[in-house]
């Protein structure tokens, strides 16, 4: 694909911010850590340079070889780029008297720059550094300053290099969108053709050649990945395409019938299969989080394994990954210590002998939703919260039975229906409820009870990455909880977690 961008990753943690807003741009975009920079540079427009929690000073310092890069595509350093460019290259960094973190502004803009196009002074932008530049590399002229940063953005004359020691990509940088704008498409004449129709029509061409007649089978979850690439793969392949969904037992109260129903709609070949005694069964007398994620990823490959064989001459194992879980495998840290065991079809052993299609792994969640929209998946199922692959499980603390799962899919649906009804659904990322290991005393009438907690969560988040706390209202989080221990036997206290991540985790296992 022509007209692509190279994000060099030197270990940032907004590194894929910066793709996501290039990707907003309708501009195509790839990450690559910066010791595995692609030999074929033929299509690419543009360079970007991201931040860096290392120091330039430091011995061990990324220090990647940019010679076939420099003066022959348009280069963005940012922030750690940036000091890179000036430290290896004729200019000096040293450190900040004071750590140079959060908002500032710009107080200086050079006149008729490019990069600053449309970008006034005192233009707040994100800083994020404990060193700073002193002195430009060679043929470095100053284009911007902060009250603090006196070279806050340059450029290097005879090449088109840009660099600049704020960070763009973050919201707080209010005109960062602008400056990225200015510098992909006026700078390096980038076209903006990454559109929603454009990859489907690509990706629909692509499968049809590659599957061609051959048959593949998909596990459905019910979640947005697995279902836009079902619908995808049934646009180029149609017939071929054989989906299974399967009922672990954990899943929210009737979930399994409301899903098939929805994908019976969509035209979609499924076949549902509910082997939640099965996956129980695995389960008993496991507290162990690790062990139960085990248990719940081994009985779905078998279980799998058992609906597969009984399509006969299967070629292709289609997945639902998305970019994020494609760039963990190749980070700048290097390939993750484990995959993580509750992906529902991640890890297939090696004995179902099935290639692998995923027509997603090149999208982030939001482009996901995007192209959904596109296939005219009904808004409601993109819309919906992200759904952990162990399902409850995760969300009982403890050994599951088949009793704490009907408690908590019965606190669940409560809680999930009051934010439907209250119009709050929307304004959450992900909600749910965790059954605590503990119990409490309780009076119901005149007499004492001593019965279940309940967590209740709701977090809002654009990748699941960082996450805070929603401010639900009062009278919601009342209602919610006088519903819940009046209807829900066996609960008589309810609690809600204000914890954001980091450093708590969304889910509690």
């Amino acid at each position: 694909m022509q007209n692509n961008v190279l994000i060099l990753d030197f270990g940032s943690q907004y590194t894929q911010l910066i793709a996501r807003r290039v990707r907003e741009l309708n501009i195509y975009c790839e990450i690559y850590p910066f010791h595995k920079i692609p030999e074929d540079l033929s299509g690419f427009k543009a360079v970007i340079l991201s931040g860096s929690p290392f120091s330039v000073r430091a011995e061990d310092a990324p220090h990647p070889d940019l010679s076939e890069i420099r003066g022959k595509l348009p280069i963005l350093a940012v922030c750690y780029g940036a000091q890179y460019l000036a430290h290896f290259f004729g200019g000096k960094v040293e450190p900040s008297d004071t750590r140079e973190y959060g908002r500032a502004n710009l107080s200086v803009i050079k006149d008729a720059e490019p990069l600053f196009e449309n970008i006034k002074e005192n233009s707040q932008v994100w800083m994020s550094h404990s060193d700073s530049i002193i002195k430009l590399p060679e043929n470095g002229v100053r284009l911007a300053s902060t009250s603090d940063v006196l070279n806050a953005a340059y450029r290097i004359e005879g090449e088109e290099t840009f660099a600049i020691q704020f960070h763009p990509e973050v919201y707080h940088s209010t005109d960062g969108k602008q400056l990225l704008e200015n510098f992909l498409v006026k700078i390096s004449g980038t076209k903006q053709t990454w559109t929603p129709g454009a990859f489907v029509d690509l990706t629909v061409s692509e499968l049809k050649e590659k599957i061609g007649d051959d048959k593949v089978v998909l596990g459905l979850s019910g979640g947005v990945d697995s279902t836009v690439a079902a619908v995808l793969l049934h646009k180029a392949i149609g017939k071929n395409l054989y989906c299974i969904f399967v009922n672990n037992g954990l899943l929210r109260k009737n979930e399994f019938e409301s899903v098939l129903d929805q994908y019976k709609h969509m035209g979609l070949n499924v076949k549902g299969v509910d082997a939640s005694d099965r996956f129980l069964d695995a389960l008993k007398g496991l507290s162990d989080p690790e062990e139960k994620r085990k248990a719940i990823g081994n009985t779905f490959i078998d279980v799998f394994d058992d609906e597969a064989h009984e399509i006969k001459d299967v070629t292709y194992l289609a997945q639902g990954t998305i970019y994020p879980d494609v760039i963990e495998s190749v980070s700048v840290n290097g390939p993750s210590v484990t995959i993580k065991s509750h992906h529902n079809v991640g890890g297939l052993p090696d004995f179902m002998k099935l290639k692998v299609v995923e027509p997603l792994r090149m999208l982030f969640k939001d482009e996901v939703r995007r192209v959904g929209k596109e296939l005219g998946i009904d808004k409601e199922l993109l819309g919906r919260h992200p759904f952990p692959g162990p399902g409850l499980a995760i969300r009982i603390l403890g050994d599951i039975t088949a009793e704490k799962v009907r408690i908590l899919q019965e606190v669940d649906h409560v809680f999930i229906q009051g934010l439907r009804d209250w119009m709050l659904y929307d304004k959450v990322w992900q909600a749910g409820a965790i059954l605590l290991p503990i119990q409490s005393v309780g009076v119901m009438g005149d007499e004492r009870t001593y019965e279940q907690v309940v967590a209740l969560r709701a977090v809002e988040s654009t990748d699941g990455m960082t996450a805070d706390w929603v401010n639900l209202p009062y009278e919601f989080l009342q209602k919610t909880s006088n519903t819940i221990i009046n209807r829900v036997k066996g609960v008589n206290r309810v609690v809600y977690d204000i914890s954001s991540k980091p450093p708590a985790t969304i889910e509690w296992e």
